[in-house]
């Protein structure tokens, strides 16, 4: 019969004291009942703490309070500074409309008069530069061969003049 030898453990083979593993986990371990018992409460601890409590649950809704006055009032202070600018921004246009030079310069720019034995030339060019149609590239006289679906193709040439805005259109508008 053959004897079977099994390994020799961890504790055993470091002379029966436990592995480093094992010792890290024991000092992880902390005995809470061993804690909580060296706390010792008086009453004047007791009543200390119950006022702190007291005092966080009566000052908790005034500090959000003031808080919420706070961010109103600096709302306020900048619309008051708006405002200002733009009082500010009136009266500058108030003393600019007490100067004679500057209505004059009005009446010719909005109302279009002019000074007697003057000639004025109005350039009528009203559509913006986006709205006019783009110029094409000029048409070759050699024939060229896409590969293309021509059905599709032509379904898109008819919906994108149907959809196309055009120098007339919006002028009308």
């Amino acid at each position: 019969m053959t004897s079977r030898r099994t390994p020799p453990s961890s504790s055993a083979a470091s002379g029966g004291r436990p592995s480093g593993r094992a010792e890290r986990a024991a000092a992880r371990t902390v005995d809470v009942r061993g804690w909580v018992g060296g706390i010792r409460l008086s009453g004047f601890m007791v009543i200390m703490l119950s006022l702190v409590v007291l005092g966080a649950w009566v000052l908790v809704p005034t500090l959000g309070t003031y808080l919420d006055q706070k961010q109103r009032i600096a709302a306020l202070e900048h619309s008051v500074h708006v405002t200002q600018q733009k009082i500010d921004g009136l009266k500058a246009e108030r003393e600019r409309w007490n100067d004679p030079a500057y209505i004059t310069a009005q009446a010719r720019e909005r109302l279009f008069y002019v000074k007697p034995g003057e000639v004025v030339y109005l350039i009528d060019n009203d559509i913006d530069a986006a709205a006019q149609p783009v110029e094409q590239a000029p048409v070759s006289d050699t024939v060229q061969e896409k590969s293309s679906d021509w059905a599709g193709q032509l379904l898109r040439s008819v919906t994108g003049a149907g959809l196309a805005k055009t120098a007339a259109d919006t002028a009308a508008r």
